[in-house]
């Protein structure tokens, strides 16, 4: 049986992006990024949910993301989830839920500017408000 882990995210940049090289020279960079969930409760009361993310990028897309994106860009990602353990201060092994780009795309005032991919979509086709 075939398997899927996708996930599509429309967010803002929460800092710059840093990128560093693997020692075999692959470059890699990672950013954090919000996304907002707005939703009325039954009481009739205005909420707002932000949930954050950590993004990874490979290769010569995460050299792009690093030379183009700063911290409140708005970026549409598409990837994979990626669970990664870590133990904290106290000694606990930890997870957290990671992105893995597959592809990235620049919104936001300037540009939209894009990683190079066919099929490339514009923020107005976008199904999000």
């Amino acid at each position: 049986m075939a398997s899927l882990s996708k996930v599509i995210l429309v967010g803002n940049l929460g800092s710059d992006p840093e990128m560093r090289y693997t020692p075999n020279g692959k470059a890699v960079t990672s950013f954090r990024m919000a996304t907002n969930h707005r939703y009325t409760t039954s009481a009739g009361e205005t909420r707002e949910e932000t949930n954050w993310f950590r993004v990874s990028v490979w290769g010569k897309p995460a050299e792009q993301c690093n030379q183009f994106l700063s911290k409140g860009r708005q970026v549409y990602v598409e990837g994979r989830l990626h669970a990664r353990n870590w133990e904290g201060q106290d000694g606990q092994t930890r997870t957290s839920l990671e992105v893995t780009a597959d592809r990235v795309l620049f919104l936001g005032v300037r540009a939209p500017a894009s990683l190079p991919e066919e099929g490339e979509l514009e923020p107005e086709d976008l199904p999000f408000d």
